[in-house]
């Protein structure tokens, strides 16, 4: 499947939330405290509320609201895995190498 495939499935309206959540998940991803697994339930569930709020109490905000945190993830991970395959100075840890 195509990636303009999934964009096509998101409300255009909701690409600031998608924003907000890489946003989010950079900030999260800096603070010591917190665990790197938890960083994307938390955007997702910031996703999801956000975007009830935007398009109302509906299923299909729901799922909206589950594409936008995940395009935000998958765009994260795309930057980082291609910038780590090109020899930049990407986040590897110790125990990845």
């Amino acid at each position: 499947m195509e990636w303009s495939a999934i964009t096509n499935l998101i409300d255009p309206s909701l690409f600031l939330v998608i924003a907000a959540c890489w946003v989010i998940g950079y900030i999260l991803k800096q603070t010591p405290k917190v665990p790197d697994w938890t960083i994307i339930y938390a955007v997702t569930a910031f996703s999801i509320t956000v975007t009830l709020f935007m398009l109302g109490f509906h299923v299909r905000s729901v799922l909206q609201g589950i594409l936008c945190g995940a395009a935000a993830v998958y765009g994260h991970q795309l930057l980082r895995q291609t910038r780590e395959g090109m020899g930049g100075s990407g986040s590897r840890r110790k125990e990845d190498s």
